[in-house]
């Protein structure tokens, strides 16, 4: 009864697990990318090793299907391991959700109408949940809120200078995203340091193809970078971050663009697809390294947000012990840590140039001895935090 399937569904992606929680094993993990672009690919690991294929994946069902196939054909069968509940990811709980909740209809059903709060990803994670209810009708099913972690930041933090009435009426507040990620990934930090938790002061910035930075003070998130969306903030694959929210009314009055077009715009062709034609780092990274002056000017804005979000942080923690990187970019990116770190000795931050080229899948130093502000890199394992928060909440 400690097997459970983690569903982690994504605005392009799905990821997946199933894990014996009694050792915290993973018996079999799964990332199908590039949903709804011409060429997909499909990734199946287990322990008798890793198969990939390209293959089109038109949606998030077409995805779903892919993962049962990959379970059915490459094994282990769900038949063989029976889950005994599945832990879904859900970016947006907004104020109505503050921890894991057993899923139903009513929830799947608010969940849908706090879609506007995060249009990439509530309607990828409710297909998620849609699908897997139908196939495990009979066990139960949670529902771990990206937002969820940052409900301890305070007023000052989660209120914007909007008009109070308009913002009440509407729900306009900082939520925040990828809570799960930033608890899992600031626990690590602290147990690997040997550090007690309620006293480190942790700037964890989580960048892959979304991206969001967090301060966390004693295991809490005290300040975040996406705000009620998860468009706030860094610049990140094909989303915006930070922009002059009079931007949208220029491009309104002058081009002509509708609320929609402005939505696509923001979230699905700005970003590094947006500045540089590719939503990738890698390619941007040999681009620039190559000479590109778009590619270089594009990482040039990418790192310059990382920063801008890196010192704010630092203040807002009254310093820091612990810098953290982690997700796709942060933990295989040494061009990008470096960028982030570079000249910041007067903070205290001093990276290893030669540890930081190091290849290596766990947690890591990548600052040196003498540094004031430790530096690492942590492999974050959403799944994991989702599976241990579905067992809590069943108490399976």
């Amino acid at each position: 009864m400690t097997i459970v399937l983690v569903v982690n569904s994504g605005s392009s992606s799905l990821k997946y697990q199933l894990l014996d929680m009694a050792t915290e094993t993973t018996l079999a993990a799964g990332l199908i990318e590039r949903i709804g672009e011409p060429s997909g690919s499909v990734r199946h690991t287990n322990a008798d090793g890793k198969r990939e294929r390209e293959a089109p994946i038109a949606s998030h069902d077409d995805a779903f299907e892919a993962m049962l196939a990959n379970f059915a054909e490459l094994g282990p069968t769900l038949e063989s391991a029976p889950p005994a509940a599945v832990g879904h990811r859900v970016v947006q709980g907004a104020r109505r959700f503050f921890g894991p909740t057993i899923i139903d209809d009513d929830v799947e059903r608010n969940i849908d109408e706090l879609s506007p709060l995060a249009p990439l990803h509530n309607p990828a994670n409710l297909a998620g949940i849609r699908g897997a209810r139908r196939v495990f009708p009979n066990i139960p099913h949670v529902a771990v809120f990206d937002t969820a972690f940052h409900t301890t930041m305070s007023d000052a933090a989660s209120t914007y200078a909007l008009n109070r009435e308009v913002a009440e009426a509407n729900r306009v507040r900082k939520y925040g995203a990828h809570g799960t990620s930033h608890k899992y990934v600031s626990e690590a930090a602290a147990e690997f340091l040997d550090r007690p938790l309620e006293s480190l002061r942790t700037a964890v910035l989580h960048i892959g193809n979304g991206a969001s930075a967090c301060a966390v003070d004693g295991g809490k998130s005290v300040d975040t970078s996406m705000g009620m969306t998860p468009l706030e903030g860094l610049v990140m694959g094909t989303r915006t971050g930070d922009i002059d929210p009079a931007v949208l009314f220029h491009l309104h009055r002058k081009a002509g663009y509708t609320v929609d077009e402005l939505d696509d715009l923001l979230n699905r062709r700005s970003g590094l697809l947006g500045l540089t034609g590719t939503n990738d780092v890698r390619d941007v990274t040999r681009r620039a390294a190559a000479g590109d002056v778009v590619a270089q000017l594009g990482l040039d804005v990418y790192v310059h947000r990382l920063r801008h979000y890196l010192g704010s942080y630092l203040v807002t923690l009254g310093g820091g012990d612990a810098i953290v990187f982690t997700a796709g970019v942060g933990e295989n990116s040494a061009e990008v840590r470096r960028r982030t770190l570079e000249g910041l000795e007067w903070l205290g931050v001093e990276l290893d140039l030669e540890r930081n080229q190091l290849p290596n899948d766990g947690i890591r130093v990548i600052s040196t001895d003498a540094s004031r502000v430790i530096v690492l890199v942590v492999p974050t394992n959403e799944e994991v935090e989702i599976a241990r928060q579905t067992l809590a909440q069943t108490g399976l």
